[in-house]
């Protein structure tokens, strides 16, 4: 399988909650690291993470890219607490040895965040 078809799998055990399936996408060396809270994870852990997730509710892929080694992948995932909804998009990128996923980089953000003041052009300003 390629990268792309390995994360893209990866993806859909997720969003199925395949919990169990997880580890054969995963390479004995596994590790995941979260740029947006400086965390890392092996692969036991990172299942669990997964699995164990408060209010987990779905895993959308949006667009994925890939290389025979290489892909990367933008989702939006959304958790439930009580009846409130929250949303997060979460951009992925793997690298592929002896057929597994044995690099995987994160950042995830929450939606609906505003920009900095005085960080964007006014409007009309775009030449």
């Amino acid at each position: 399988m390629t990268a792309a078809e390995l994360l893209h799998g990866l993806m859909s055990a997720i969003d199925e909650r395949r919990w169990g399936d997880l580890e054969r996408y995963l390479h004995e060396g596994f590790s995941c690291r979260y740029v947006h809270t400086g965390e890392s994870f092996d692969r036991a852990t990172w299942i669990r993470l997964n699995a164990e997730y408060p209010g987990f509710d779905r895993l959308i892929v949006e667009e994925i890219v890939g290389e025979p080694d290489a892909a990367a992948c933008r989702s939006h995932v959304t958790s439930r607490s009580g009846d409130e909804v929250n949303h997060f998009e979460c951009a992925t990128f793997v690298r592929v040895r002896d057929g597994l996923i044995e690099q995987m980089t994160e950042v995830w953000t929450d939606v609906d965040q505003t920009a900095h003041e005085g960080t964007r052009p006014e409007a009309g300003s775009i030449d």
